[in-house]
């Protein structure tokens, strides 16, 4: 989820509830030890004990492909007060792929496995060490080998996203796939792919065998969804928020953006989470259309305050009714 779950996002969604841990976008490792300021521009929740204003914790994610420099960096984040530390083998983006990160290494278990094996031996027991990883990069036929790789090295948990990374983001994720890891590791398993509704969470669950789930994209389409799937795995039923319960949270996450970016910029984050919720919301393909092309804070806000007085109406006659 690069360049749309930042902090502001992350503390948005943390707050409506249903997140048990964030993980961060992904922090690039070269050859170098990054300087903290890197670290805290990225999570900048390390300042706060590495939690989200709700209290969740944020594991820093990291990605790349060389063992050492992987080590060197995640011991800088264990120093910075990082609660986890996240590995990325999992990102599909042809340029990360290209610049040897992300799942093109699953092409290689053994790489796999001293990468983990590094961060573990550079990290404090204490701290978890978690890696995410896709079912294979052109094919399936390493996924196993991988899992054992990973198990071997001493990671804490494993996230697995129920497709290769040839497979991109084209529906089916195959949650299937994932219970044939059970055969070969009895480290924590986390399902991830094509969750967008509560029901596909309990699907995911019974199909994968695993109990925790890993939401992105749903979760910005939905922002309640992860308490919605919270609910419903407990089998309880809560109410979804409408469009007009979104507006207010839309207008709160203008205003943090707009306090941590230059105001040229602000309006982006806003831009790409509407392109998200129209999944969900048709009125958030009209707002979209209506701010896409706008770099004024005030006129942006003129737009979320004409949403806003919608809402204030249509309470206002739910009341008189």
């Amino acid at each position: 989820m690069q360049g749309v779950i930042d902090h502001t996002m992350r503390a948005l969604l943390t707050d409506l509830g249903g997140i048990d841990r964030c993980v961060t976008e992904f922090v690039r490792v070269g050859e170098q030890v990054l300087p903290p300021r890197v670290f805290y521009r990225l999570c900048p929740e390390l300042t706060s004990g590495g939690r989200t204003v709700a209290g969740t914790p944020v594991y820093v994610q990291l990605l790349g492909g060389k063992a050492a420099p992987m080590a060197a960096n995640a011991a800088r984040c264990a120093e910075l007060g990082a609660p986890g530390i996240d590995l990325n083998f999992g990102c599909p983006a042809k340029t990360v792929n290209r610049s040897d990160g992300g799942a093109i290494i699953l092409r290689e278990p053994q790489r796999v496995s001293n990468i983990v094996s590094q961060v573990r031996k550079a990290v404090p027991a204490t701290v978890p060490v978690t890696v995410k990883i896709r079912l294979g990069f052109e094919d399936r036929s390493r996924f196993l080998d991988n899992v054992v790789a990973i198990t071997e090295a001493g990671a804490t948990e494993l996230a697995i996203h129920a497709r290769t990374r040839d497979d991109g983001y084209r529906p089916p994720a195959w949650w299937d796939e994932i219970a044939r890891a059970r055969e070969v590791t009895s480290i924590p398993l986390i399902a991830n792919g094509e969750i967008w509704r509560p029901q596909d969470a309990l699907n995911c669950q019974q199909a994968s065998r695993c109990r925790d789930l890993m939401l992105g994209r749903g979760a910005l389409s939905r922002p309640d969804l992860p308490r919605l799937v919270k609910a419903a795995v407990a089998g309880e039923s809560l109410q979804a928020l409408e469009w007009l319960d979104i507006v207010p949270l839309l207008q709160r996450f203008f205003e943090v953006n707009l306090a941590s970016y230059e105001q040229r910029h602000a309006a982006n984050p806003l831009k790409q989470w509407l392109a998200y919720l129209r999944n969900t919301y048709p009125e958030a393909a009209l707002l979209f259309e209506a701010i896409k092309r706008l770099h004024d804070p005030a006129a942006i806000h003129l737009i979320i305050a004409d949403q806003l007085e919608a809402r204030k109406i249509c309470s206002q006659h739910a009341s008189a009714a």
